[in-house]
């Protein structure tokens, strides 16, 4: 089964010679990963960088049955950021499959749900994107692995499964976590 890529840009024009290379490196991530069913790699050109060696942006999102993985890498080139990027994604499911498929029994306890994007800070709040996720139910501890693997350090939400409440896993500023559970009242 040949994976399915979606390549989007920002600011940068997608050639064929781009797309092609996009496609022949992301594809082999099929070779560490076989479970991967959904494939998004972004990249763009960012001018205003403060070093010119970051111009380039290159992000891939890849999701399966229970995870999300993301990399993102900045280079002075197209080419060396998707590079970067697929070297980067590799490690990073080397590093899931050595923590989940070892010791798991049932997958489908398994999840990484992608963290809402904050809304940029204008003088007058406003929601400018809005993300939708799917929710498996997890432990604490596998949503504390899955908040470092999706590198969103910030907070992560989950379906706590022991509680049966969604919560909220975030970073202290001290390097401790702490974990937020709602009450509706």
């Amino acid at each position: 089964m040949t994976l399915k890529i979606d390549v989007f840009t920002k600011d940068l024009d997608l050639t064929d010679k781009i797309h092609d290379y996009v496609t022949k490196k992301v594809s082999r991530l099929q070779r560490f990963l076989n479970e991967i069913g959904d494939c998004r790699v972004d990249l763009a050109y960012a001018k205003t960088a403060r070093n010119a060696a970051d111009r380039f942006i290159a992000q891939i999102t890849i999701r399966g049955k229970g995870f999300i993985l993301r990399s993102e890498e900045r280079a002075d080139g197209i080419f060396a950021a998707i590079d970067a990027t697929v070297d980067k994604m590799t490690r990073q499911i080397e590093r899931f499959k050595g923590k989940h498929w070892d010791h798991r029994t049932d997958s489908d306890t398994a999840i990484a749900a992608e963290p809402i994007e904050e809304a940029a800070e204008e003088t007058a709040p406003l929601i400018v994107r809005r993300k939708s996720f799917t929710l498996t139910p997890m432990d604490e501890a596998e949503a504390l692995e899955q908040l470092q693997l999706l590198g969103h350090e910030d907070f992560f939400v989950f379906f706590n499964a022991n509680t049966n409440k969604i919560n909220v896993l975030y970073k202290r500023r001290d390097g401790t976590y702490g974990l937020i559970d709602p009450i509706v009242g």
